[in-house]
């Protein structure tokens, strides 16, 4: 069972599980989610229409295939501000006055440091895990600081998503922070990290494929995301 985020806890029941599954896969029809569910569409459209009503959730017509269009549903701003974003009141409002005061490379090294805070919550001994149990750590680690973060191992390959990016508004004017969680990852688990979707290119989540085989490359930070 997923972790609800804090900002979910007055949304029980089936609403909080559908805004959840929005927040991971939208957009998303009343009949794809019922799937989803075992659920019937009606009871569904019941919590997507009060969803609606508080602002929430929205909806448009998309062609799927070649029958009539059908509404799809995404989370509004609002829905999506149910989300924990845990470092991005701190840092944002730190980060246009460090480039200002001190450049790109200090007001970057601000961001570093909550990457640093992460990695000091990892086991000590998170080497000799097994690759499966030491991607689920560095999961789990990133899970309890927001990110909706999990892992998967799915025919051979290993991937890490995320769901939530806990410093998009800082990415926003700092697009170099996107590299940055990209060498924690590589330095936590110790492998090659290649990222498949993007967040910040309009992606639902950012999934990276991990491979424990390959000898991961030279430090990143400060390279174009």
């Amino acid at each position: 069972m997923d972790a609800i985020a804090p900002g979910l806890a007055g949304q029980k029941g089936l609403r909080g599980e559908i805004i959840l599954e929005l927040k991971k896969a939208q957009p998303l029809t009343a009949k794809a989610l019922a799937q989803v569910f075992e659920v019937s569409a009606n009871a569904v459209r019941r919590h997507l229409k009060e969803l609606e009503v508080e602002g929430l959730v929205g909806y448009g017509r998309e062609q799927r295939g070649a029958g009539a269009p059908a509404f799809a549903y995404r989370l509004t701003r609002a829905g999506e501000a149910l989300f924990p974003n845990i470092y991005e009141e701190a840092v944002t409002r730190l980060i246009g006055h460090v480039i200002e005061a001190e450049g790109r490379e200090a007001a970057l090294g601000v961001v570093e440091e909550q990457f640093s805070d992460l990695r000091r919550r990892l086991d000590s001994n998170l080497e000799t895990f097994t690759p499966l149990d030491r991607l689920k750590t560095v999961a789990d680690v990133m899970e309890e600081a927001g990110f909706m973060a999990d892992s998967s191992h799915v025919d051979g390959e290993m991937r890490l998503s995320i769901h939530n990016c806990v410093l998009h508004a800082v990415a926003t004017c700092l697009p170099e922070v996107c590299d940055t969680e990209l060498q924690f990852l590589e330095d936590a688990l110790g492998a090659h990290v290649e990222r498949r979707s993007h967040i910040m290119s309009g992606c639902n989540a950012c999934e990276y494929s991990i491979d424990f085989g390959a000898t991961a490359p030279a430090n990143r930070t400060g390279a174009a995301a």
